[in-house]
């Protein structure tokens, strides 16, 4: 399914087929990435390093949508379709790193953390 028939702008009904040269340089571009995700993971820059992490396989995503799944050259409706999932899990991590934030904020109540005084004297009544 990675040929497509839509009529593009110049109204040809035929396949994109994209050249070697391109795919080596996608290729290339992916290692660079990857070998950048590597280095920054080698170095401590604190929470940034998560925010580092996820822009680049953002743009290694983005990457891999629009050229080996051939978005780029495909009708507008299947670009808003992928650009509605990217919407989507941006959406996700969002309310994720919310709810991970928000826990330090509430302190849950005391009666959770510690047990009722019933329950610590219920073992010391058993063995008498």
């Amino acid at each position: 399914m990675s040929a497509h028939t839509e009529p593009h702008a110049g109204g040809h009904n035929e396949p994109h087929v994209a050249s070697f040269g391109s795919y080596l340089a996608i290729f290339g571009t992916l290692m660079v990435l990857t070998a950048i995700t590597v280095a920054a993971s080698r170095v401590d820059l604190g929470p940034l390093n998560v925010w580092i992490a996820l822009l680049i396989a953002m743009v290694k995503a983005s990457i891999v949508v629009l050229f080996f799944m051939h978005v780029k050259y495909s009708s507008p409706l299947i670009k808003l379709t992928a650009a509605c999932g990217f919407i989507w899990l941006v959406f996700m991590f969002g309310l994720t790193f919310a709810d991970y934030i928000g826990r330090t904020m509430v302190e849950p109540p005391k009666s959770w953390i510690t047990a009722p005084a019933a329950a610590k004297e219920a073992p010391a009544a058993e063995q008498k």
